[in-house]
């Protein structure tokens, strides 16, 4: 390959020197200098991906009324650290949501009820760092809105400035119906959440599917209807019976999104952690999730690989190693030798 090749690969045309044919020696600081533009020397913990790589369209609110309206489905996963959003923004999902399942997921908690809003907001702000283009919605958990409409406005705002999120989550239909119109006329989008709502679970007598009977279902669609008049712009469906659901989807003007609800939602939602088998074996899953990995078997077998070669010196190998010119250790070596020949004869 020609060096005028060579330059105009690493160039611009009207800035390559004359002549035509530089010299290999004039070339590389200039190639060296464009790339330095590229590549930054990082720390090996850096959170950062590839500077370089392509990055979606930012999804909103009306990115999401279009997929609605074009019947495509929704994609939602829940995240709770940078890394957990990382991966599912660069995996492409529409929303990453802040979960209160990060109780359990994240800080090895009983259930959601556990979790208070300042952990709530730690976590959104971490998610959010590396979300570039998912619409990232954070949960109000419980304790933070079930007083007045006020606190829960209150906790809202907290969760959007300083969680950094675009929306906020919140379980109840028809008796959070004022609390969620108070939140949504000050600007800040709510994703409502209808059937099973976890932090109720003493309540309603554990983690038990809603609207199986005629009473039951009704009830769900009352209160999916009840939190679209409040201004929510989804609603999350969980562990409702699919046909049930599907029907409260064709009633509603909103997008739903199903967590143990059929195929008949507008989208739909796992924990992260659950699907991606984050988890050790023998623990429960609910029905309907389905486990597409088995992340924790993949960290077991590579920490186990990497404990057993730090223990037979394997690791690290030459190749891991940062080099020093022999004659630069041989100096090294003989300054300390005759240090300590000082040394000795100094305390003898």
């Amino acid at each position: 390959m020609s060096r005028s090749v060579t330059a105009s690969r690493c160039l611009p045309t009207s800035l390559i020197p004359s002549p035509k044919r530089p010299s290999s020696a004039a070339v590389a600081p200039l190639c060296a200098s464009l790339r330095s533009q590229w590549q930054v020397r990082r720390s090996s913990h850096s959170p950062l991906g590839n500077p370089l790589a392509a990055q979606r369209k930012k999804v909103t609110i009306n990115t999401l009324r279009a997929l609605h309206q074009k019947d495509e489905p929704i994609t939602m996963i829940t995240a709770h650290d940078f890394p957990s959003a990382h991966v599912a923004d660069h995996a492409g999902m529409d929303i990453i949501l802040v979960g209160d399942s990060l109780a359990m997921v994240a800080l090895g908690m009983e259930d959601t009820s556990e979790v208070v809003l300042e952990e709530m907001i730690l976590h959104c702000r971490s998610v959010s760092r590396a979300t570039k283009a998912a619409f990232t919605i954070g949960d109000l958990p419980m304790g933070s809105y079930e007083i007045a409409p006020e606190q829960a406005l209150e906790s809202a705002v907290k969760v959007i400035k300083e969680g950094r999120v675009q929306a906020v989550k919140l379980e109840g239909g028809v008796e959070y119906a004022t609390t969620i119109e108070k939140i949504t006329r000050a600007g800040i989008p709510v994703l409502g959440h209808v059937g099973l709502t976890p932090q109720r679970q003493h309540s309603i007598g554990g983690f038990r599917v809603q609207g199986k009977t005629t009473l039951g279902a009704l009830k769900v669609l009352e209160d999916a209807l009840a939190v679209q008049a409040a201004g929510c712009f989804a609603v999350v469906i969980e562990a409702v019976p699919a046909e049930v659901a599907a029907l409260v989807t064709k009633k509603l003007k909103i997008p739903t999104i199903g967590i143990g609800a059929g195929n008949g939602c507008s989208g739909q939602v796992l924990v992260q952690a659950d699907m991606s088998g984050n988890f050790p074996p023998g623990r429960f899953l609910p029905k309907f999730v389905k486990q597409y990995g088995n992340v924790w078997a993949e960290s077991m077998k590579a920490i186990e690989a990497y404990k057993s070669e730090v223990k037979s010196r394997q690791y690290p190998a030459p190749a891991h190693t940062y080099p020093m010119p022999p004659e630069e250790y041989t100096e090294f070596e003989r300054l300390i030798d005759s240090k300590r020949d000082v040394m000795v004869s100094t305390f003898s």
